[in-house]
């Protein structure tokens, strides 16, 4: 009896061993603060690197934890955009309830896909994620009456901050906005992947039609990791919208899901802070590179890409944790 009640309590040592926190990941936290007092004249960029690193930690969750390809999921990003933009343009322009309007916004509209992802997978998913996203950025350009079309979602108006904090050019506000935003949601979506769920999860990604027989029902769960990812990229898009002040066609085109698919390819898929990681290094580069060759900037993004799959299959962090178990490995044997 009592080597079942160990076998039993084993999961539960596990959970909380991983839900421990590092001390690098405090540090990387702690770096995240930088922007404010070494580089202001880059808190721009800062804020956009942390709404896209939300947008990434919403797509990990279904493609790194659930095995869930998706070409399409600036849906949910573009669709909370422009719900937050329409409703503090037409409505209220206090920027918590237009975060929770487009957050809903994509959320319903993941609830309501969950229902015919759940019964795919692998190419008819990348079909069907990619198929969507092009209908709902039509759909946005053929209502310009509401959207704006081809020239944009204009006029949006956001209250300060809490009553004080406007938006200003530097972007101090919208740092700080975004920075905590992406932070509240990393802690919810840490503890959430080092629960049962996230362990059931990873069972589903790995074999999707033995997990009900172990009683994790792969439909149900699917659904419910869906609809989250949507409200996590709806809360990305909805930052977006009110930091920027505007809402572009692009919010919901096929080149926004293919960048966020590269960036967690990039830092390493299912591992938490690989989504936060390739969004640094993409957008970094990003700007550094098209500052140099604003014309060819992309073929030195493609280098690079070539170069991590060829020298780092499993990511930026996938690489990073080979070569400290390699280390530690050396240090041990002396």
């Amino acid at each position: 009896m009592a080597l079942v009640t160990d076998a039993g309590t084993e999961p539960v040592r596990y959970l909380k061993f991983k839900t421990r926190w590092h001390w690098a990941e405090t540090l990387f936290w702690l770096a995240t603060l930088l922007p404010f007092f070494l580089f202001p004249d880059y808190l721009q960029l800062a804020s956009q690197i942390a709404i896209t690193a939300l947008f990434a930690l919403s797509l990990d969750l279904i493609l790194g934890y659930a095995g869930i390809v998706s070409l399409g999921h600036a849906a949910f990003f573009g669709t909370a955009a422009y719900a937050a933009g329409i409703f503090s343009k037409m409505v209220w322009g206090e920027p918590f309830t237009g975060l929770i309007v487009g957050t809903a916004a994509a959320a319903l509209l993941g609830y309501a896909s969950s229902f015919i992802i759940a019964r795919f997978r692998h190419l008819a998913l990348i079909m069907i994620t990619l198929g969507m996203g092009l209908l709902l950025q039509q759909a946005a350009n053929s209502a310009g009456w509401l959207t704006g079309g081809s020239d944009g979602l204009q006029g949006i108006e956001i209250w300060p901050l809490l009553g004080h904090f406007e938006f200003d050019l530097w972007g101090y506000t919208a740092y700080a906005y975004s920075l905590i935003a992406l932070f509240i949601v990393f802690l919810g979506v840490r503890r959430l992947i080092n629960s049962p769920f996230g362990l059931a999860l990873r069972g589903i990604r790995e074999n999707a039609v033995r997990m009900p027989a172990i009683g994790a029902p792969s439909r149900k769960h699917i659904r419910s990791i869906y609809t989250l990812s949507a409200a996590i990229a709806g809360l990305a898009g909805a930052l977006l919208a009110q930091t920027t002040q505007t809402v572009a066609l692009d919010a919901l085109g096929f080149q926004r899901s293919a960048d966020v698919l590269i960036m967690v390819v990039l830092g390493g898929a299912g591992r938490l802070y690989g989504g936060l990681i390739g969004t640094i290094v993409y957008m970094i580069a990003h700007d550094q590179f098209s500052g140099i060759a604003p014309q060819y900037w992309y073929f030195w993004i493609g280098l690079l890409l070539i170069a991590v799959v060829m020298f780092l299959p499993n990511g930026i962090l996938g690489g990073l944790q080979a070569a400290t178990a390699w280390l530690q490995n050396r240090w041990s044997k002396r």
